[in-house]
């Protein structure tokens, strides 16, 4: 290793990268939703610029030749890109599998079996909850019922389909509902994310912090429903940070697997990358993607393990859980390069156990849901 001018320790050409292979198209911040765990940035409404559809195209050619070989079309709502299916047919070309991440608003019989047309390969529909009023609630839109429509035309237009739910604690307790909704609207996956607390989700952290209980008894419900359905469905429930003692290894390893990119060309090695100060995030407008992948400042700063700091640099773990989180890292030490405070071995691991007995407390936290004034608001402090 050698260190850098800013004096982070750098990769020499052998540990070189493999390929990226999941690249994150994010392709507009905008979206009807308003939902209060949202996980783009909540500046996010000073990041109005967008690719145009050649500089998106270019992006997967650069991708795939990388050796990308998943694509996923998210946002925002990426459904509000009028060239949605340019796109599509461009990545199609290519060879990507092509994964569209979706609210449902704006996805009608026409422009699915338009996306069908240009090569779409799969569909992950979102539900905020089972039931309107808090599905409702949740994203501050009345989409329930157009999210039932569309489910049913998804089906209809033979798509294999993963429904999302984030779960907090207002619909832990609905877990075994919503699994009865997925199963009703034929869902081959079922995606139970408990929320990570970043972006909105960070500023809404009492609010929707569960107890314990909450997510010892919703395991409980998934386990049954696992035993009793087989393969009719497969269950991912995913267990929020906090509540593990471990963490997880971030994006599967910071700058080996995972390659996003921002609307407005911005390359990320995780979606969240735009809050950690003092990394020179490069544009995909002015490098190319093979530079960037291997070669960027932003990518090799948490690649391997040489940049940890103790407990983490001499753990036996360190190959497991790469530190954790460098977001989640930041947000409760203020070091984006300390052991994530979820780890049991950290100094810090006390701030996660007083934030789970606070979100315990809290009888009724408001919600700061995301819109562009909320987002200029938490953006100069608050929240």
């Amino acid at each position: 290793m050698r260190p850098n001018a800013a004096g982070w320790s750098e990769p020499r050409a052998a540990e070189q990268p493999g390929p990226p292979l999941w690249l994150l198209a994010e392709l507009t911040y905008r979206c009807p939703l308003h939902c209060a765990f949202c996980s783009n940035p909540v500046d996010y409404a000073r990041h109005t610029a967008e690719l145009d559809t050649a500089q998106w195209c270019d992006v997967f050619t650069q991708a795939r030749a990388l050796g990308a070989v998943q694509l996923g079309l998210s946002g925002g709502e990426p459904l509000l890109r009028k060239d949605l299916e340019a796109l599509v047919r461009h990545a199609h070309g290519l060879g990507f599998y092509t994964n569209l991440i979706t609210s449902g608003v704006g996805l009608t019989d026409a422009r699915l079996a338009a996306l069908r047309e240009a090569g779409l390969d799969h569909i992950q529909l979102s539900f905020q909850d089972s039931t309107r009023e808090l599905n409702d609630f949740l994203s501050s839109t009345r989409t329930f019922d157009l999210k039932q429509r569309v489910a049913k035309l998804i089906k209809a237009h033979d798509y294999p389909m993963v429904m999302n739910c984030v779960l907090h604690r207002h619909n832990l307790p609905h877990v075994g509902t919503i699994i009865e909704m997925a199963l009703q609207m034929g869902a081959e996956y079922l995606e139970l994310a408990n929320t990570q607390y970043y972006g909105w989700a960070w500023h809404n952290r009492l609010a929707l912090m569960p107890t314990q209980e909450q997510l010892l008894e919703a395991e409980d419900v998934v386990r049954r429903y696992r035993a009793r359905i087989g393969k009719q469905c497969q269950i991912l429930f995913v267990v929020p940070d906090y509540f593990e003692g471990k963490p997880k290894k971030c994006m599967n390893g910071w700058g080996t697997t995972f390659l996003g990119v921002a609307p407005d060309g911005t390359a990320l090695p995780c979606h969240a990358a735009r809050m950690l100060p003092g990394l020179a995030l490069p544009n995909v407008t002015t490098q190319g993607l093979r530079e960037i992948w291997c070669d960027s400042e932003a990518f090799r700063r948490f690649r391997g393990t040489a940049w940890m700091q103790e407990p983490c640099r001499s753990c036996d773990h360190r190959e497991e859980d790469h530190g954790g989180c460098r977001c989640q890292a930041l947000l409760l030490t203020g070091d984006a390069a300390a052991t994530d405070p979820v780890c049991e071995r950290s100094g810090e691991h006390g701030k996660v156990r007083e934030i789970v007995l606070q979100g315990r407390l809290a009888a009724s936290q408001p919600m700061v849901f995301r819109s562009d004034g909320n987002s200029l608001w938490l953006s100069s402090g608050g929240g």
